[in-house]
């Protein structure tokens, strides 16, 4: 497991960082002017606000106005849910297209497949169907490819190919893998394509993410919290805020080998390209 022996609040990470995978609209409203405002304060440069469903979208949208250039917004329909009725589903479609109208910096997501959702329901011997779920989201991948726009995806071991399939027919290159796990096979292809994946505080005990870090190319990662989901070991009993993403610099500097100031400049840089921030 690593041991870094650094506590990101201890203030001994004094590096510039981006929160990548941010569920920002999700926080209690009264807490998410502080979160935000604290971590800008600490080192945070930007966090990236990944959305759910259409109100979720315009949430993010009012404070990427409030927060401009510091909160960098992504609008989608999370796919751990009910299906959206085509009437919602045209309603976020058009919203995000006047979003693009106006000119707004923005990427889709977060989109992808309900691998949790369906393989909770098939161990209890429910039948799933899976094709309208990647009906909707080939919808948002030709969105992407139709805008332009970045592509943040929940999409894990074997859904991780499906989706590379469709992100390969429609020629899309900037796809970001967000707490991805699965197999050596899927990270090859994911690695040939480019595809970015970015890493979570659980990176400080969880195995199968330790050996992720160890086998997906620096450059190629980035960071990020998924908060407010909250996380085991050294963050027992914390609420998750974007600061964590220091510590999770600094695991990642460890398993690497490498210095933490190397690993964050990278990331950073990292961040920074693939959204242009």
């Amino acid at each position: 497991m690593p041991n870094s022996n650094v506590n990101y609040s201890s203030g001994a990470l004094k590096m510039a960082c981006i929160d990548a995978h941010l569920h920002v609209d999700m926080y209690a409203e009264e807490e998410r002017d502080v979160l935000l405002e604290e971590a800008f304060r600490n080192g945070v440069e930007a966090v990236v606000a990944v959305s759910m469903h259409l109100t979720s979208s315009k949430t993010n949208d009012a404070l990427a106005r409030k927060y401009e250039g510091r909160l960098h917004p992504a609008y989608g329909f999370h796919p751990e849910q009910e299906l959206p009725l085509d009437v919602e589903l045209g309603q976020l479609l058009s919203w995000i297209r006047e979003r693009y109208a106006e000119g707004q910096a923005f990427a889709i997501g977060e989109v992808g497949l309900p691998y949790y959702k369906r393989t909770e329901l098939e161990a209890e011997g429910f039948l799933f169907n899976e094709k309208p779920y990647l009906s909707l989201l080939e919808t948002f991948v030709q969105l992407a490819a139709e805008l332009d726009r970045p592509i943040v995806l929940h999409a894990v071991y074997e859904d991780a190919d499906k989706v590379c399939d469709l992100l390969q027919t429609y020629n899309i290159r900037r796809a970001h893998f967000h707490w991805f796990k699965g197999s050596e096979a899927t990270l090859e292809r994911m690695i040939e394509a480019g595809y970015y994946v970015s890493i979570t505080p659980d990176v400080a005990y969880e195995k199968e993410i330790i050996e992720l870090v160890k086998y997906y190319p620096i450059q190629l990662l980035m960071v990020e919290t998924d908060g407010p989901w909250l996380f085991e070991g050294r963050y027992s009993g914390q609420q998750t805020v974007p600061c964590m993403v220091k510590q999770v610099i600094a695991d990642i500097a460890f398993i690497k080998g490498i210095e933490i100031s190397d690993a964050a400049t990278i990331l950073l840089h990292n961040t920074k390209r693939f959204y242009g921030i």
